[in-house]
């Protein structure tokens, strides 16, 4: 049995009358990307690490570092970290990760190996006991409209605080005929506006959504007046227990938030089970094959 939207959280009226999603307000769907679908990219968090050696000599501030995995791997491998979100149930659930003996409301730790976190973006990441910063990541998807629109301002700010020549991270999709995932995100963006054509250069911002183009990463770093100093491409299959988990997983992205919108959320459900049958296993469960890309930028 397909999971509800209502058992997400997602029941307030929207535009159309129908129920719509509450976004970050939605504590069942901070969980469920925090259990199911946050997962998906490590390989890429552990590529870019091994990378750049990440170990104690780092001190790292994540942008948008939702329910703190990355930053928990970070952490594992020695390196002092911070972290900023707009999410504040996905930031509850990093405090519980990462800086438990904070309160509901801290935005820091006054202990120097402890996780620094705050809600809000990199500007609220003032803590003058902390030395600066020598890595800055973005691993959240470029592609994912939502969060780009003023992506480039937060990574300018984040370079006031970094160390000179540090190494800035900017995340993903690769290419669409290597994301197999792109295909069940077209259904968000037909239903968020059934008016679009469904081809591979379609870019609706009302979508949420958006198949990436080659050198989206490089003009990102360029608005934020920064330098690109390598990149890489690692392989992110998406993997779940069955199809209830994979419609949970997709639907905590806040990718189908806009579909939801305006769109009956039991055609969302629909559509969204239809596109995933493809990918379900003899067993149950759902393989999806991606490619994500990153881009390594030094700060001037």
């Amino acid at each position: 049995m397909t999971p509800t939207l209502v058992q997400h959280g997602l029941q307030r009226s929207g535009p159309s009358g129908h129920p719509a999603p509450d976004g970050s307000g939605s504590g069942a769907r901070a969980r469920d990307w925090a259990e199911i679908q946050e997962r998906m990219l490590v390989p890429l968090y552990e590529a870019v690490y091994q990378r750049l050696d990440v170990g104690p000599h780092t001190r790292l501030l994540a942008l948008g570092c939702g329910s703190g995995l990355a930053l928990l791997m970070a952490s594992a491998r020695g390196a002092q970290v911070s972290g900023v979100d707009m999410d504040e149930p996905r930031l509850r659930l990093a405090r519980e990760r990462l800086a438990p003996e904070q309160g509901p409301e801290a935005g820091g730790s006054s202990g120097e190996s402890a996780a620094c976190l705050a809600h809000g973006g990199p500007e609220c990441m003032d803590s003058p006991q902390r030395h600066r910063f020598n890595l800055v990541t973005a691993f959240h998807p470029v592609g994912c409209v939502s969060t780009v629109d003023g992506l480039a301002s937060s990574l300018q700010t984040a370079t006031t605080l970094a160390e000179r020549g540090s190494p800035v991270v900017l995340g993903g999709w690769g290419p669409v005929e290597r994301c197999a995932t792109a295909g069940v995100l077209r259904v968000a963006q037909r239903l968020a506006d059934p008016s679009l054509p469904l081809d591979r250069t379609t870019s609706p911002a009302a979508a949420g959504w958006r198949p990436s183009s080659r050198d989206d990463l490089e003009e990102l770093a360029e608005r934020a007046g920064l330098r690109p100093d390598g990149s890489g491409r690692v392989a992110c299959p998406f993997g779940y227990a069955d199809l209830p988990s994979a419609m949970r997983g997709l639907l905590s992205t806040g990718l189908f938030d806009a579909a939801l919108q305006v769109a009956d959320p039991a055609q969302v459900e629909k559509e969204l089970s239809e596109a995933l049958h493809p990918y379900q296993r003899a067993d149950g469960t759902v393989w999806m094959p991606n490619v994500f890309r990153y881009l390594i930028a030094r700060t001037r």
